[in-house]
């Protein structure tokens, strides 16, 4: 057994445990990053957030260059798709900010761990034990707290595994080739980032949602845009619908499914990509052997992100609760170390989480939806603008959509917003810093934004709930 004894071990370099690894540094904390993997990143930066949102950007030029001489670019000739060339920036992307955590670990003296960890029980005088696994053998390592950072996992139907043809976010991010067709399964953000992603670069492209409608998360009106939209670009959406059956054909995939009103529909394509949501990685971590207490799967925690095992916390996609997103594993990562370093801190809010879906258009949401504040018992007034009466969006081409407010009648207190359009996901940030500062509406209606900007479309949503926006 190493003599070393760690203030906290981290298990898992995700967004959220090596965030949580590097404030624990920050903070003077002797801090071992344990990950099984050979990189540091974990599934956003090397299958998930990073790479897909480098093919997303990628797939905004190509739509731009689509109409190039619209935008006085001649001399180009027809453009021609180097997916090749795609693939090879995607990856450079995600090599340098592997490289990035690496620097950032040793300027913050965080020691990297490489192996397994798994978790051999309760604390013994107040040291935890955890167990690594790794090409050269076994190792117990000690310390006085362990954060669990273990991440999640894409589900898969009908116990199906990944190949060539039914796809996951990790397969579909290293195809040789965008294929020429492809059914979606699940109308999530993943599911419909993809969808655009292909739709851009030629795919014939099916979605087939269970629930009634597509990002059934956000705001019923944004859901309702985002169908209109993806319909106007060719895509097919299918909603209400339960997939029966997914088979292998000659040349490529064959899906089944029932509509709303028991109409059975077959449709073949190249490819499959199932997007039906994430599982989190508790199954072999060690969690039997402690007090840890877990729903479906899903561990229990405090405000603190303390489990009901003394000295054991659990942040990121595995937590019971909170919504499967890197920037919530980051900041319930830096909550649950200031609390091991006995610094202030504030626990993480569900109503002040931006949810961000990157697809063509951009959404970007904070807080309650219209039909969730209502249920609460507000008096709810709403203001939308559409993109359509604003500048920018004009001038950067992208004037679909619009920004949607959620107030209080009462006091004016800024209780949603909902954002379809062009940098929603930028956005949405200044919306939950209003929340955050109980901002109402009548102080946002008298915030300066800046013209032109994309920004200004919140100050007119601001002043259309007192239906007073001026370019509408």
């Amino acid at each position: 057994m190493a003599d070393t004894l760690y203030d906290v071990l981290v298990i898992g370099s995700g967004p959220a445990g090596y965030t949580a690894a590097i404030r624990g540094g920050q903070y003077g904390l002797k801090v071992g990053l344990i990950e099984a993997e050979s990189v540091l990143g974990g599934t956003c930066l090397h299958v998930g957030c990073i790479p897909t949102k480098a093919l997303l950007f990628n797939a905004e030029i190509w739509d731009h260059l689509k109409h190039a001489a619209e935008y006085g670019i001649a001399g180009i000739g027809t453009p021609q798709l180097d997916w090749a060339a795609v693939q090879k920036r995607k990856t450079a992307i995600v090599n340098k900010h592997t490289k990035g955590l690496e620097f950032l670990m040793k300027k913050n003296k965080v020691t990297v761990i490489p192996g397994y960890g798994r978790l051999t029980g309760v604390a013994k005088d107040g040291v935890h034990t955890v167990q690594i696994t790794s090409s050269g053998g076994e190792q117990l390592l000690q310390a006085k707290n362990v954060i669990l950072a273990t991440g999640s996992e894409a589900r898969i139907l009908f116990g199906m595994k990944p190949d060539d043809r039914i796809l996951t976010n990790i397969e579909i991010l290293s195809l040789a080739e965008p294929p020429k067709s492809l059914i979606v399964i699940g109308a999530g953000a993943v599911g419909v980032e993809f969808a655009s992603i292909f739709r851009s670069f030629g795919a014939e492209v099916t979605i087939v949602e269970f629930l009634a409608r597509a990002v059934p998360v956000e705001d019923e009106e944004i859901s309702k845009e985002l169908t209109r939209l993806f319909k106007k670009r060719g895509i097919d959406m299918n909603v209400s619908c339960k997939v029966e059956k997914i088979e292998r054909t000659e040349a490529g995939m064959k899906v089944t499914w029932t509509t709303a009103n028991g109409k059975t529909v077959e449709k073949e394509a190249e490819k499959v990509l199932v997007a039906v949501g994430r599982a989190p990685r508790t199954g072999d971590a060690g969690i039997e052997k402690t007090r840890i207490e877990l729903d479906r799967g899903f561990v229990k925690v405090n405000e603190a992100q303390e489990t009901a095992e003394p000295g054991i916390y659990a942040i990121g996609d595995i937590v019971a609760g909170l919504p499967q997103l890197a920037h919530v594993g980051a900041m319930s990562g830096i909550v649950a170390m200031a609390k091991i370093a006995g610094r202030t801190f504030r626990p993480v809010r569900r109503d002040r989480i931006p949810g961000c879906t990157y697809c063509d258009p951009q959404i970007g949401s904070a807080g309650l939806t219209e039909a969730q504040a209502r249920e609460k018992g507000f008096e709810v007034k709403v203001g939308k603008f559409p993109f359509a009466g604003n500048s920018k969006a004009t001038i950067v081409d992208s004037h679909d959509g619009f920004v949607k407010i959620v107030s209080d009648a009462k006091y004016g207190e800024i209780l949603g917003v909902h954002i379809i359009g062009p940098q929603a996901t930028e956005l949405v940030a200044e919306a939950v810093a209003v929340m955050e500062l109980e901002g109402t509406v009548e102080e946002l209606m008298f915030t300066i934004h800046a013209h032109p900007t994309l920004a200004e479309a919140m100050l007119d949503a601001y002043a259309a709930v007192e239906g007073m926006a001026i370019n509408a």
